[in-house]
């Protein structure tokens, strides 16, 4: 039998709206929004919340780094890391961003240069000594970032707009879909096409079911909702993501029970956490 290449995504950021730190959070995390996914020799980055930082420590601080990160959207809790991420300092790091749901309005590098602009802060992204590249698309479209590396994306029903990914690598597929509002009388055609078969399903599990009628129009979804989503596309595995931040430890070990009762295998993402297909 053929050796599979490395195809893994460990996380770094789990969390939605804000940072968490304490030990009530101590265990599933308190960063915002970030995946390492390796693709073999490639390195793909999802999101750039506050997990970005501890990412980028630990690939060697201002080590220089080949490759690509993804943004679902621009909310401050998915971008507030990146000017905190040591790799792009250096000036022999060449890194592509990517974002696909701007256009034709703002592109990339328009809206982090309002982010990165004083008075909010005090040096715009020119700041990056690096290569660095903004590349921008629209929700929809297929892209190869890497020779091999697949991405398939959808529009998300999100305030502002957000992008659902779906990677596919040496025949396997993970998707990451988060800030995503559900319909409540269907499901999201968009997303049922994006993870179809999928080996793993990184889903935004903000609320409750019981919780989400409080939240309507804020661009989230329940646990519950991913769980039927999972079993109506046949994934192999889904994994609950981006924590409300008045989700403590304690609420979070519920969710786990629930959801293993409901879906045997579900998992419910903790930072440090490492999965493969």
């Amino acid at each position: 039998m053929a050796e599979h290449s490395e195809f893994m995504v460990r996380f770094w950021g789990v969390r939605g709206s804000i940072a968490c730190p304490g030990d009530s959070h101590r265990r599933y995390g308190g960063n915002t929004s970030c995946l390492e996914v390796r693709c073999g020799e490639h390195l793909l980055v999802f999101d750039a919340g506050t997990g970005l930082r501890p990412l980028g420590e630990h690939l060697g601080g201002r080590t220089a780094l080949r490759g690509d990160l993804f943004l679902t959207h621009t909310h401050l809790d998915h971008v507030v890391g990146l000017p905190f991420f040591g790799p792009l300092y250096n000036p022999d790091t060449r890194f592509r961003l990517w974002a696909g749901h701007l256009l034709p309005d703002l592109t990339l590098h328009e809206a982090l240069s309002h982010l990165m602009m004083a008075p909010l802060f005090p040096v715009p992204p020119e700041v990056f000594a690096g290569n660095i590249t903004f590349h921008d698309f629209r929700a929809g479209e297929t892209l190869e970032p890497q020779p091999g590396v697949i991405l398939r994306t959808a529009p998300l029903n999100h305030p502002n707009h957000a992008t659902g990914y779906r990677i596919e690598f040496d025949g396997r597929s993970i998707c990451y879909i988060t800030d995503t509002e559900h319909l409540v009388d269907q499901p999201d055609q968009n997303i049922l096409g994006l993870i179809e078969g999928a080996d793993i399903v990184i889903y935004d599990s903000s609320y409750t079911d019981e919780e989400f009628p409080d939240y309507l129009t804020w661009g989230h979804s329940s646990w519950q909702e991913g769980v039927r989503l999972a079993a109506r596309a046949g994934v192999k595995r889904l994994v609950i993501f981006h924590h409300d931040p008045s989700h403590d430890d304690a609420f979070m070990d519920q969710v786990a029970r629930d959801a293993e009762a409901m879906r045997p295998g579900t998992l419910v993402a903790r930072e440090g956490m490492v999965l493969s297909p």
